[in-house]
C-alpha cells in the first residue's frame, strides 16, 4: 500500500528542514523532556540531548530525529511526528503523535515514567523474578493474549538457561512461567526437568505430579513419578 501524498510531503519537508534548522534546547526543556517514555506494556523510548541534539533510544538502536522547532520532531523508523506535551489535569508528561490532517488535536499517547522505572522484561533480564512477574501479572490483567507474557516464549528462554546450565536463571523463568499460565500441564513439565537437571528430585517429582494431573498422557511424568515413589516411603 503507497503511503499517502500527505505523508511523503511531510518527509520531504522535513529533511528540508533538517539540512538547515538548528534549535538551541533551553536547560529548562531539556530537563523537562530528557527520561524514559512508556512505548507499550514491555518497551520503553529513551529520549536525551547530546551536544544540544536531540537524540532517541528505542528497540536497542541510537535514532537522531529530524528537528522541526523546539517542540516538533520526525522520526523516520516510526514515520511519526510528534510533540512533547503536559496532561492538563494530571500534569504528567507524555510523547504526543501529531496527527497530520488535525495538527492542533493534542493526544496522549506515550507516558513519561520516572528514571528508575524499569519494564518487565528489564526485571527479567537481572533475574528480578518476583518484580518481572508483577509486571506481566499487570499486562496479563490488561490483555490475557499479548505476546508479551507467551508461554512459549518463557519456556524458550527457560530451556536455554538449561542447555546453558543455568538451573538457578531456568527455575526463575519456568517458575514465573507456571504463574501466568498456571492451566498449562507443559509449563509444570518444564519446570520439573528443570529441577531435575539442577538436583532437586523433590520438586521435579512435585511439579511432574502437576503436569501429570492436568494431562495424564504425559509419559515422562508417569515414569519419573513411578519411579521416584519408591524413594518416599
Amino acid at each position: 500500500m503507497k503511503p499517502k501524498t500527505p505523508t511523503l510531503i511531510l518527509i520531504v519537508l522535513a529533511l528540508l528542514v533538517s539540512c538547515g534548522n538548528s534549535v538551541e534546547y533551553s536547560e529548562a526543556f531539556k530537563k523537562e523532556t530528557s527520561g524514559k517514555y512508556l512505548y507499550n506494556p514491555d518497551e520503553l523510548i529513551l529520549v536525551y540531548y547530546d551536544d544540544n541534539k536531540l537524540r532517541l533510544n528505542w528497540k536497542g538502536g541510537e535514532i537522531e530525529p529530524v528537528t522541526l522547532e523546539e517542540n516538533e520532531f520526525f522520526v523516520p523508523d516510526m514515520y511519526k511526528k510528534f510533540r512533547f506535551v503536559q496532561h492538563p489535569e494530571t500534569q504528567k508528561r507524555y510523547l504526543s503523535i501529531v496527527d497530520e490532517d488535525n495538527q492542533e488535536k493534542t493526544t496522549y499517547d506515550y507516558l513519561k515514567v520516572g528514571d528508575d522505572y524499569k519494564t518487565p522484561s528489564q526485571y527479567l533480564e537481572v533475574g528480578n523474578y518476583e518484580a518481572a512477574l508483577a509486571g506481566y501479572l499487570e499486562i496479563k490483567k490488561q490483555d490475557s493474549t499479548s505476546s508479551y507474557i507467551s508461554e512459549w516464549g518463557f519456556n524458550s528462554k527457560g530451556y536455554r538457561h538449561i542447555r546453558n546450565k543455568e538451573y538457578d536463571k531456568a527455575i526463575g523463568v519456568l517458575t514465573m512461567n507456571t504463574k501466568l499460565h498456571p492451566e498449562s500441564p507443559n509449563v509444570y513439565d518444564s519446570l520439573a526437568e528443570a529441577y531435575l537437571r539442577s538436583g532437586d528430585s523433590l520438586q521435579a517429582y512435585t511439579n511432574y505430579k502437576i503436569a501429570l494431573e492436568k494431562n495424564s498422557g504425559n509419559k515422562r511424568a508417569r515414569n519419573y513419578i513411578n519411579a521416584y515413589k519408591p524413594k518416599q516411603d
